[in-house]
């Protein structure tokens, strides 16, 4: 989604950022502004009052410590793709009196790239590395007002809430992570109102676009050199198999198809998967191979409810014991008598409650067994995953 101009087609930019500056003290005044804000300026101004933040400026800025921007800046998946785009930034002949800044979802301002000028300017603001330049902090803002409407923002002079702010104008793209949709941060450009091109809007496209192209490909390759570190172990192995990533993206798949991802592997715990069954992943240099047991290897599970439940795994050479609440055991029983058929939703809430209006119980309380088990369960219906096989040594209807 592109970022739309602050500035009306046609609109000469001297007299409509003045024209901003009157609407903003008319609305906060109380009085009938020359022109109404934009509904995005609106809703955030409607924010901010509800919030008591202050109009003349003294609203507390928070930043974070350097040694916290540097953990931010190192775990960021934008990290790479922002250094190169600051480059060509920088490369830029009419950059002088732009400022690039790069945020994270938390408004978490980590990188900031622009002549000294403009940086100077934007130290009185508290526009820094550091700096945390969110609605709540600094008030209607591009970075802060984008992650407020997870869309793109361009605000000019008067549109500002803090007047400080009415100097200046900011664009905004939103990041998001290709791989899973998550925002992982903002992209910004800033400067003196009065040099906004309609080319920015368009510059800060860019940059999102080229952040979220290069984290991309950065997987590719990523996913290409653990199928390539892989590939003698696959040429030995026969059946089915999967290589994914520590995250479960799949970088290669034989006799079987998946998706791009199945649930991340943990080591010593079963993992279900589609068209497979029940799996223990094997431990790869940066990644695992994913194998179906094969006949005669199941998943042996051994429930004790003499005292507190005990579950004991065993699978193929590997083995462990682990205590389980009685809910999760209560869980195990029912799916075990359900057998291969499992129950729905709303039949485990009816077991286990008495009704079956308590949908989100049952799930939250399944959820958080696979969590703790692995793939022991599958879903969709609930049930033991295929390769399992349990033992219940006292009755559960003791409970």
């Amino acid at each position: 989604m592109s970022v739309h101009s602050a500035v009306p087609a046609g609109r000469s930019l001297p007299d409509y950022a003045r024209d901003l500056v009157r609407m903003h003290e008319a609305v906060i005044g109380g009085s009938r502004p020359p022109l109404a804000p934009r509904p995005l300026v609106s809703r955030s101004w409607t924010r901010m009052l509800r919030m008591g933040l202050a109009v003349g400026g003294g609203n507390p800025r928070v930043s974070v410590t350097e040694e916290e921007i540097a953990r931010r800046r190192y775990e960021s998946p934008m990290r790479s793709a922002v250094q190169e785009f600051i480059q060509i930034f920088e490369a830029n002949p009419g950059a002088s009196h732009m400022l690039l800044v790069v945020a994270d979802a938390d408004g978490v301002i980590l990188w900031r790239a622009g002549a000294s000028p403009v940086r100077r300017r934007a130290d009185a603001l508290g526009f820094t590395e550091g700096a945390v330049w969110t609605e709540t902090q600094v008030g209607t803002n591009a970075i802060g007002t984008a992650l407020a409407e997870a869309a793109p923002v361009e605000l000019l002079s008067g549109e500002h809430f803090e007047q400080d702010q009415h100097a200046w104008y900011c664009t905004a793209c939103p990041v998001h992570d290709p791989r899973t949709g998550d925002l992982l941060g903002i992209v910004d450009i800033s400067g003196p109102a009065l040099t906004l091109h309609p080319a920015i809007g368009a510059l800060t496209e860019t940059g999102r676009r080229l952040v979220e192209a290069q984290i991309w490909r950065r997987h590719q390759e990523r996913l290409e050199r653990l199928r390539q570190s892989a590939a003698p172990l696959l040429a030995a192995t026969s059946g089915p198999a999967l290589v994914v990533d520590d995250h479960g993206w799949v970088a290669h798949s034989s006799g079987v198809a998946v998706g791009a991802r199945i649930a991340a592997p943990a080591a010593r715990q079963t993992l279900a998967v589609p068209g497979f069954g029940a799996c223990m992943p094997e431990r790869l240099p940066n990644g695992w191979l994913v194998r179906p047991f094969a006949r005669g290897r199941e998943v042996l599970l051994r429930l004790d409810l003499s005292n507190s439940p005990m579950l004991q795994v065993q699978a193929g050479d590997t083995g462990w014991r682990r205590l389980i609440t009685k809910r999760h055991a209560e869980i195990l029983a029912l799916l075990h008598r359900a057998g291969p058929a499992g129950m729905s939703a709303e039949a485990l809430s009816q077991a286990l409650f008495g009704d079956a209006g308590h949908l989100v119980s049952v799930r939250a309380e399944v959820s958080r067994l696979r969590r703790q088990l692995g793939g022991i369960v599958a879903t969709r219906p609930y049930r033991l995953a295929d390769g399992v096989r349990l033992t219940i040594t006292k009755d559960a209807g003791a409970w």
